[in-house]
């Protein structure tokens, strides 16, 4: 079935001497391509420099729906990257978050909000400069989308359960959250990019939230894999 979409890059790996195997997230959901003879083709339709973790593309594709890989038949860039391509921060920031979208979006049905939120979030982070803590507030608004969101009915308890995803004056037995890691966790929630930059992270605290994060996601996704890249974006932030 030919289908016109907009996508998002996840990953793309070489598969052979001159293909590849893109991921994306679409608005017809998570599709993967094969894209033979790409890196040896000169077309305008089809450019491997299209296919570069979280660029924005309207596609023109064969979606075969029967579990093998689908093809692209044009491409087209819809949103341009400057910042982003050129930055080094931006630049690890998308690797990182592509690793992350890649292991944590598996579901092939439609999801409008989701292709929403990830289209205008990027766009942010292309747009914007104060972008340091831009990962955090990501990856916890994102979880409002993949239904593990805390529940935050009783914030000011002592103790955030992360297993469970509630907080609670009584300390739980499994992994949790507390002390000055809390106060941090507390203050993403509700939290919006625009006022990004009146987080005023320490690059340990930055660390602690982080992990915390990743630690959240292990357990809400079953195979989840932590990211490669998550050890680079840290030492980045070192610097």
């Amino acid at each position: 079935m030919i289908v016109n979409t907009k996508a998002i890059v996840l990953t793309s790996v070489k598969f052979g001497e001159a293909d590849l195997i893109v991921k994306c997230y679409t608005e017809e959901g998570v599709k993967s391509y094969m894209l033979k003879h790409i890196l040896r083709s000169k077309s305008k339709k089809l450019n491997k420099a299209y296919f570069q973790p979280l660029t924005q593309l309207s596609l023109t594709a064969v979606h075969n729906n029967k579990g093998n890989l689908n093809s692209i038949r044009e491409a087209r860039v819809y949103f341009v990257y400057t910042s982003l391509n050129q930055n080094i921060i931006k630049q690890s920031i998308a690797i990182f978050l592509s690793e992350v979208l890649s292991s944590a979006l598996r579901e092939e049905d439609r999801n409008p909000n989701l292709f929403e939120y990830l289209q205008t979030t990027f766009q942010w982070l292309e747009t914007h400069d104060h972008v340091s803590n831009f990962h955090l507030i990501f990856l916890l608004n994102l979880t409002r989308h993949l239904g593990f969101y805390p529940e935050t009915k009783n914030i000011n308890m002592k103790y955030f359960n992360l297993e469970e995803g509630y907080f609670t004056d009584y300390k739980p037995v499994n992994l949790f959250i507390e002390g000055v890691k809390l106060r941090l966790f507390k203050s993403l929630i509700g939290t919006n990019f625009d006022v990004l930059e009146r987080l005023n992270f320490s690059v340990k605290s930055r660390q602690l939230v982080l992990n915390d994060l990743i630690t959240y996601y292990e357990l809400h996704l079953p195979g989840f894999k932590k990211p490669k890249s998550l050890d680079i974006l840290k030492g980045l932030f070192k610097k």
